[in-house]
Order: C-alpha cells, then structure tokens, then sequence
C-alpha cells in the first residue's frame, strides 16, 4: 500500500473543498469495502483519502416525510434491509440489500459507496431503477438531484462531478399499490458477485416495470406498459416477444470469470419470467390485506 494523506473533515462544505483542491487524485472513504482492498492490490493509488463518517450532514438516517424516504449517503446495507420504511414500500430493495456481500460487508459497506462505484453487478442498483430513485449530490455550486437513470454511464463511471459526492437517495413512496421483487443468479450461494441481478415491478393498472444489471455496462431500465406481462392469461408467445424487447440491451462481456454471455442472456429470461411472477403475487397479497 503506498502512503497518502488522510484527511477527516467534519462538515460537507470542508469535504467539498478538499474534493475540489484534489480532484481526481482523491478518494473518498465511507464503508471503506472497496476502497481498502483497491489500496492494498495498488489498483487505486490516490494522494488523498477523504474520511467523510464523521461529518454530521452525512448523518446514516433513513426517514420518511410527505411521501419521500430519504436514505443518508452513509446509511449502510444491513441497516436498509432492516428499515421500517423501506420493507414497507420498497421491499425489492430490502432484498437486494439482504444479499450484498457477507454479513460483515453489509455491517460496513454504504448505499452511496454501492452506487458510486458503479458496479455493473451492484445489488441496489436494479430496485433503485425501478422505484425511480433519486440521487442527491452536493459540490462547490450546491446541491442538484440526479434521476438514478441519469447517473449511472458505465462500469466504474458515473454522472458526478469531480468535485461532488452523494449525500442522500430520496425515492416517492409508489402512488398505486405495487409488487416488487429482487432476484439474482450467481455461481454458489453465500456472498458472490451475481452473474445475472433483476428487480421487477408490477402495479394495479398492470405496468411492469423491469431492470437489469450483470449483463452490460451499466444497469439497464425498461418498462411495458401494455400489460400483457401482468397478465396471467395472455399467451407465453405474447410474454416472450415482450420480453425479447426488454432485454435487447443486455451485452454480457465474454470476457468474464463467471459466466459466459449465452449463459446469462438465458438466466435473464429465466428470471424475468419468476420476477414477474413473484412481483404478481406480491402485488396480489397486498391486495388481500387491503381488502
């Protein structure tokens, strides 16, 4: 590991300042699962690292109010599972948390860490598609919002300036009931990259909403509208074209250890299909306790 300086500023403004002085040579260090083993291997080699756990405005709360639960940038995985909040409204993305990494990950590794390293493969990424999550950054010209959809560009790359950081994920509380699930295929169980993630959604006027990660460069959003994928009694040839749209952007890298791209463009059928099953059935239980 070479040496750098460390820094641990206690305000955003103070973190902003030290990102604008540095720019790319440095990095920001919250959870530390990613960045403390970059140092080590010598793949990342920054002069500065910005400790940021101790600056209040990066408080790790997760809170709802009017509608929007917001996420603290700092708030870690295991602590998005257990939420209140986000069980009740976003449980595909209690799932994708549940299963990020080991039980020793999720105690450490952040949301904004998650998402800005911008991992093809990255768990909260799909579910945060497809609740329309909202990305909240702060720099030197103060704060703007960023459509999850917009930030994400490719592995590793995203829509941030050099001088921003996220402070916090705001997502609207759905205005119709809806079912959503996470699901994702990986080489064992236990904590694995997964080969294939997808989150699917369906509300009560039959829109599906679908997204996918592992088989590109970045996440992938798409959405039917025509409710044929809802449908219980519309024909598999139907679903199948549908389908076959949805998924026309995945490019799985041939060059990756776990698994080939004939492979994942099958799984990502596999389980579009028990997505949106399962999304139905969730959607359907809601239903039956509404009523």
């Amino acid at each position: 590991m070479q040496t750098f300086v460390y820094e641990r500023p206690a305000t955003l403004a103070e973190a902003v300042a030290l990102l604008d002085a540095h720019g790319p040579n440095a990095r920001l260090l919250a959870g530390g699962t990613d960045l403390i083993i970059r140092l080590r291997d010598g793949s990342a080699r920054p002069g500065v690292v910005i400790d940021v756990k101790r600056i209040a405005e990066l408080h790790p709360a997760i809170r709802e109010d009017d509608g929007i639960v917001t996420i603290g940038a700092t708030a870690v995985v295991a602590d998005i599972a257990a939420s209140e909040p986000v069980r009740r409204h976003f449980e595909a993305l209690a799932d994708a948390a549940a299963v990020v990494g080991s039980v020793q990950i999720r105690n450490r590794a952040t949301i904004g860490g998650n998402i800005c390293n911008a991992s093809p493969a990255a768990d909260t990424a799909p579910s945060l598609l497809v609740y329309g999550a909202v990305v909240v950054a702060a720099g030197p010209k103060g704060t703007r919002r960023i459509p999850i959809d917009d930030f994400f560009v490719r592995s590793g790359v995203t829509t941030l300036g050099p001088s921003e950081l996220v402070v916090a994920i705001e997502i609207l509380v759905p205005a119709r009931s809806t079912g959503a699930v996470h699901m994702r295929r990986t080489r064992r169980r236990g904590h694995d990259l997964a080969s294939v993630t997808l989150c699917c959604s369906v509300d009560d006027t039959g829109v599906t909403r679908l997204a996918y990660g592992s088989v590109g460069p970045r996440p992938v959003l798409v959405t039917d509208e025509t409710g044929v994928l809802a449908d219980p009694d519309a024909p598999d040839e139907a679903k199948a074209a549908i389908f076959e749209r949805m998924f026309a952007e995945a490019s799985p890298s041939k060059r990756s250890m776990r698994a080939g791209p004939e492979y994942r463009l099958a799984m990502l059928r596999v389980l579009g299909n028990r997505a949106v099953r399962a999304a139905i059935g969730r959607l359907e239980a809601k239903g039956r306790v509404e009523a």
